[in-house]
């Protein structure tokens, strides 16, 4: 029988993905771990490949089709020994299009359990004080439009509420409005979006699936999460001498590396997470989360929008390997070839603009991780040293903190390690 290639699930968030392009063509031979195409998620752009050896018989997706909801058919493999007649066997679903992002639905795998109907009862029908089934990605999403989840019918799995329901949600004519006073506080109409001015002259850039995750993820933690700022001034001089001379004696070949600042800067954060864990965690309802392990997400800028890879375990790694680890990181970042586990996770991200002039700036936490580390410049200022002015290299150093996990004496504590490991950067190589 022949067999259906779905949408794969790429990451634990992913919930659809763009077809970005296919590799093989309609009629080509396929061996298992040939490269069938290429799908665009939330945060990189990812090979797929065959797990069957046979023949590319149809592909139902077209490339650039962007929306496809995981586990929804994406073409149709013919095994060995399977002709084109066998692709009449096929279930009529399975060779209807896939929904856009203008037109969202959700698409289960044949394997699965039919969905309810339409009509099925919505999740408020369950027993009082019964668990809803919803997708994380749906039950932020309702929060945010300030829908009651109970109120949603699951056209999922086993009746799972899913994005495309929340959206149908959305867009469904209201109900005659309620009372005022059994009115929700966040059932406030949202602002209406900024209108371009008539006539203006503007170039559309659609946005890409990260894009929107950006958008979405940001405009949460900006919101949802108490952020707090603790600003801090190193002087980074003793960092810049033991930079110079082990850049001058790093040898040749497998061995080499070329350290930068922020590779001390990754280095100190790691040691400082150790000896201070309490600002190496993660806040939710019931509990905060310590991290066990030391796992420094950087920031990497790209064409397609921010990513952060993770350095696992960065407090029991030298410089060296720092260095060139980040280095080999940012590079798949930027042609967009990480793998999952090269960008999920991590306990604290550090932001570095100082490559672009920036003296200090405040970002954004980078949920559901506590802290945020925003990095300027390196440039010569005036100071006081014994009593006297005087002229050192100091950088500044801006720590986003999230206020319900994280005090701002555990953060004021932390800032403080940190320092004295950058002014004193040979406690680094102990």
């Amino acid at each position: 029988m022949p067999t259906q290639v779905l949408m794969p699930a790429l990451s634990p968030t992913m919930t659809e993905g763009k077809l970005a392009k296919w590799i093989k063509a309609e009629g080509e031979a396929v061996r298992s771990g040939d490269v069938l195409c290429e799908i665009e998620t939330d945060k990189a752009t990812m090979e797929v490949e065959a797990i069957d050896d046979g023949t590319l018989a149809k592909i139902i997706v077209p490339a650039g089709s962007d929306g496809v909801p995981v586990n929804a058919p994406i073409a149709v493999l013919l095994l060995e020994g399977e002709d084109a007649s066998a692709l009449t066997s096929l279930p009529a679903a399975g060779s209807a299009p896939p929904p856009t992002a203008a037109t969202p639905a959700a698409v289960a795998p044949a394997t699965l359990p039919s969905s309810p109907p339409p009509s099925a009862t919505p999740a408020a029908a369950a027993a009082p004080g019964s668990r809803i089934f919803a997708s994380p990605l749906a039950r932020r999403m309702a929060a945010e439009a300030g829908l009651d989840l109970a109120t949603i019918t699951g056209s999922g799995p086993r009746g799972r509420i899913v994005k495309a329901d929340v959206e149908a949600a959305m867009t469904a004519p209201k109900p005659a409005p309620a009372p005022a006073a059994a009115a929700p506080p966040q059932a406030a109409a949202a602002p209406p979006p900024a209108q371009v001015e008539a006539g203006a002259s503007v170039t559309a850039v659609p946005n890409s699936t990260m894009r929107k995750v950006i958008a979405r993820r940001l405009s949460a933690s900006k919101r949802d999460i108490p952020h707090y700022y603790l600003t801090i001034d190193c002087n980074i001089d003793a960092v810049l001498d033991l930079r110079e001379q082990l850049n001058g004696r790093a040898p040749e070949g497998a061995g080499a590396y070329k350290l930068s600042v922020n590779d001390f800067v990754v280095r100190a954060v790691a040691l400082a997470l150790k000896a201070y864990p309490a600002a190496n965690c993660a806040w939710t309802d019931e509990a905060i989360l310590l991290f066990n392990t030391v796992d420094v997400c950087v920031a990497v800028a790209t064409p397609a929008g921010l990513i952060t890879p993770v350095v696992r375990d960065a407090d029991h790694k030298g410089l060296a390997a720092i260095s060139n680890e980040v280095r080999q990181l940012a590079g798949k970042a930027r042609d967009g070839k990480l793998t999952p586990e090269e960008y999920q996770g991590g306990g604290f991200t550090i932001s570095n603009l100082g490559m672009y002039g920036i003296r200090e700036f405040s970002a954004i936490i980078n949920p559901p991780q506590a802290c945020l580390l925003a990095v300027g410049a390196a440039e010569k200022r005036p100071i006081v040293k014994d009593g006297a002015l005087a002229v050192a290299t100091m950088m500044t150093a801006t720590l986003s903190a999230d206020h319900r996990a994280v005090d701002g004496a555990v953060g004021a504590e932390f800032l403080k390690v940190l320092k004295t490991l950058i002014e004193d950067p040979l406690r680094m190589l102990l």
